[in-house]
């Protein structure tokens, strides 16, 4: 049942990142607006596979292929903004783009606990069908049509096969090699062969007539930097989520609401400021900000760095108003982490977003947008794995050293414990000390290589970013065809923002 649950999230984290540039080229291709309804409409119709999945076998399989349909989505986004304006309008465009997405990652998660406790685990994906449908009727009704106007010939097929073997493969395997404790030959042999598809695509790209991700984007310095910052960024990210929930409820002892409650205030300085800082960035550049975010957030996961392994648990329960009020340990170790995180964040998402946009052809913004979103899923992916490694070998052998442990006195195996986790129950007070002591100190090498990451990330971004001029109307070989725009904006400035 564990290894089934596992596989309904990484099956759609797997087709999803698999399938993103080739659905970031179909849109510059064939038609942003056609493609962004297509990835809605499907997506709805898979919410509703996966709310009425009778047995697990098939939700995991409606989840494969939700992850598909929200491949063909999440690039259209970003790249009908970027057809659709220019200028500050464009930054503060983005902007808004990066608040909404944060206010999903805050409620989300607590909208989809009440569902689960108070109706069903079928409720989470059937509650996506309304805001679908009006998803749908808004983008029919308001979004013109744009495509790539130079795109000629066939579809480069063979090309995309290609990307998705290799993205594919290589987040297969590192999702299975970390699962499997790195003993599963299925794991090395898929990051062989996602290895040997990556190598293969710049060839095949070079050689082909239309290629699905053409050379010349990557003479952009910008592009080109940006992409790299989100890699090494993007993977600091990914370990300090992923390790953070593991460390603060394994370890502190908090449990899932507290942790819940315990990460809103960071996550609130992206919804609210993404938007101030987006319109910044396209008014005096990006540099700045994709320079002094990283760095901040940096300084931030240092002060997690020293988090003490006896730092108060937070329990609180709704039926227990007082345990709602957050304990010291909270507001000295774990609130500024968050808060000086949170806030370095919400200075570099949207003007990262900006100077990746601004720096490709608008015709081109789709399998841009889709590059850049299959960097940052693999990549961190592969980052996470290879210091779970670590941080699991530096767990390890400080336990071995524990007396209970070393002279065979336990009855638990360091085998049966894993690192940043709640120590087995069986487990003595010494040695349990011993195991939040052994996890502590992993959990800080986890967040010293993080905010390093960071640091290098500012550091790229501070001497590989240009600020460029800002974007004028981006019609240049672009179609746009069927949207009319409101009345109310017709001949003003506002007007392509209104539509």
């Amino acid at each position: 049942m564990l290894e089934g649950q596992s596989y309904v999230y990484y099956g759609y984290l797997l087709s999803l990142s698999a399938l993103l540039i080739l659905a970031g080229g179909l849109a510059d291709f064939y038609g942003r607006r056609k493609l962004f309804v297509i990835g809605m409409a499907g997506f709805g119709i898979t919410s509703v596979m996966c709310g009425l999945a009778p047995n697990l076998d098939l939700l995991i399989a409606a989840r494969v292929l939700q992850g598909a349909a929200g491949a063909i989505l999440v690039p259209g986004s970003l790249a009908i903004i970027t057809s659709s304006f220019s200028g500050e309008e464009e930054g503060r465009a983005f902007g808004i783009w990066a608040g909404a997405s944060a206010a999903t990652t805050i409620f989300g998660p607590a909208l989809g606990g009440f569902l689960v406790s108070s109706i069903s685990w079928r409720a989470v994906f059937l509650i996506n069908v309304p805001f679908i449908l009006f998803g749908l009727w808004a983008t029919v009704s308001h979004v013109p049509e744009s495509r790539d106007e130079t795109a000629h010939g066939r579809f480069h097929w063979s090309g995309a096969i290609a990307v998705a073997i290799a993205v594919g493969g290589l987040t297969f395997g590192a999702i299975r090699g970390e699962a499997q404790d790195w003993q599963s030959a299925a794991a090395f042999i898929s990051l062989a062969v996602g290895a040997i598809a990556l190598i293969a695509v710049p060839v095949m790209m070079l050689r082909a007539e239309n290629p699905l991700i053409p050379p010349r984007l990557f003479r952009s310095r910008n592009f080109t930097v940006t992409n790299i910052s989100t890699l090494v960024i993007y993977g600091a990210l990914y370990v300090t989520f992923q390790f953070t929930a593991l460390y603060i409820i394994g370890t502190l002892g908090y449990n899932e609401l507290g942790y819940g409650l315990a990460t809103i205030p960071g996550s609130l300085f992206l919804a609210i400021f993404s938007t101030r800082f987006g319109t910044l960035a396209a008014k005096y550049g990006p540099r700045m900000f994709m320079a002094v975010g990283p760095a901040i957030m940096g300084l931030g996961l240092l002060w997690f760095a020293r988090i003490p392994s006896n730092s108060s648990e937070w329990q609180p329960e709704l039926s227990d108003p007082g345990s709602l009020v957050p304990p010291t340990g909270y507001l000295i170790d774990v609130l500024p982490a968050l808060v000086v995180f949170g806030i370095g964040l919400a200075v570099m998402v949207a003007p990262l977003t900006t100077a990746l946009m601004r720096s490709v052809p608008v015709e081109n913004s789709g399998v841009a947008s889709a590059v850049n979103n299959a960097i940052s899923r693999v990549g961190p992916q592969l980052v996470g794995a290879l210091l779970f490694i670590a941080i699991s070998a530096s767990f390890s052998a400080a336990l071995e050293s524990e007396p209970a442990v070393e002279g065979g006195q336990s009855d638990v195996s360091v085998d049966e414990i894993s690192p940043l986790n709640a120590p087995p129950p069986e487990a003595g007070g010494q040695l349990a000390g011993a195991i939040e002591d052994a996890s502590t100190s992993a959990f800080r090498l986890a967040m010293l290589v993080s905010a390093g990451l960071c640091f290098g990330g500012a550091a790229i971004n501070a001497v590989g970013i240009r600020n460029e001029k800002l974007r004028e109307e981006p019609t240049e070989g672009v179609v746009k065809e069927g949207a009319a725009e409101p009345p109310l904006a017709a001949g003003t400035e506002g007007s392509r923002s209104g539509a």
